[in-house]
């Protein structure tokens, strides 16, 4: 049984569909990345999965006991990072741990070994006894995520946790949450493919409020190396739509550029090199050909394809 089942839920926020359908198992010791674009769904669903919010339709389940009806019981299970990092920034670390401990309601007799081992693992020794508020973005972020893991969840759900920080930042809650995901199930969103690469094993594209692609980090980066990008600029009539109908063809982009030339940018599959297929059209139909050169494509590429808007 999945630690965590999504069957088919779905929010609406007046006649937009934030979240439509979506469905998917989480199994015990995964670190699920959460992608999309911006507005495509994730904090919704993540809200949903922590219960800030409920869905318009289907249900969520944590060790197959739906949470509409496990309440608090399932809140004491799950750790939770919000975008934003909500701090009382008047607070030092240490009050603010305390505090919440005991909003957590942790056993007393566990609190202090609750404390410090979860002050431990996100490496705040140093910031322990000062106040938030003069804390630089790094340190709030692994106090925030001191927080979430305070109580000891099984599921620790991670909002963009490394946005606004600098590239050494970055790195250094990166290692955290790689650290942190060897002992319990954590799912992170993210629109930073190089993060997901590093800490996830496993990768879930939303867009526009549905799953486009769901698998391991090495299925998604076979299934985008198993890709090409062909640059095309040609001088005649119809180029886009005879290229369309080349066998391996998945997509083409169009634009036009100057002297009255269309430039195509073509994504086919790797097996066939469309290229000969694109001078021969050209000789055909006598079109003049500017550019025609091929790359591999990237997970990136993949990505952007996959949430290209209207492509969904």
């Amino acid at each position: 049984m999945a630690l965590l089942a999504l069957d088919n839920i779905t929010k609406r926020f007046g006649s937009v569909a934030a979240v439509d359908g979506v469905a998917l198992a989480v199994d015990r010791g995964e670190v699920v990345g959460f992608l999309g674009p911006n507005g495509a769904g994730k904090s919704t669903t993540m809200r949903m999965i922590t219960q800030y919010i409920e869905p318009d339709a289907g249900e969520i389940r944590l060790d197959g006991m739906p949470l509409a009806e496990a309440g608090r019981a399932a809140k004491k299970r799950i750790g939770y990072l919000p975008e934003n990092n909500p701090l009382y920034t008047e607070m030092l670390v240490c009050e603010y741990l305390d505090f919440i401990v005991r909003l957590r309601e942790v056993p007393l007799a566990e609190r202090r070994a609750s404390i410090a081992q979860a002050v431990g693992e996100t490496g705040i020794e140093a910031v322990y006894y000062r106040p938030i508020g003069e804390l630089s973005k790094g340190f709030r972020q692994r106090v925030g995520l001191a927080q979430a893991i305070v109580h000891r969840p099984d599921l620790l759900v991670l909002d963009e946790p490394t946005e606004g920080l600098d590239p050494n930042q970055r790195v250094e809650i990166r290692r955290l949450i790689g650290n942190l995901g060897k002992e319990r199930t954590v799912i992170v969103s993210t629109h930073v493919l190089s993060e997901v690469q590093h800490i996830c094993s496993r990768v879930v594209i939303i867009n526009r409020g549905a799953i486009v692609a769901d698998g391991s980090v090495a299925e998604l980066v076979a299934r985008a190396e198993g890709l090409v990008h062909v640059a095309i600029e040609v001088q005649g009539a119809g180029a886009a739509e005879q290229v369309r109908g080349l066998d391996g063809v998945q997509a083409v982009d169009e634009r036009a550029v100057e002297g009255g030339r269309t430039a195509l940018t073509v994504t086919a599959a790797s097996r066939s090199d469309i290229r000969p297929a694109v001078f021969a059209l050209a000789k055909e139909r006598g079109w003049t050909l500017y550019e025609l050169h091929q790359q591999t494509t990237s997970l990136e590429d993949l990505f952007a394809r996959l949430t290209r808007e209207g492509d969904a």
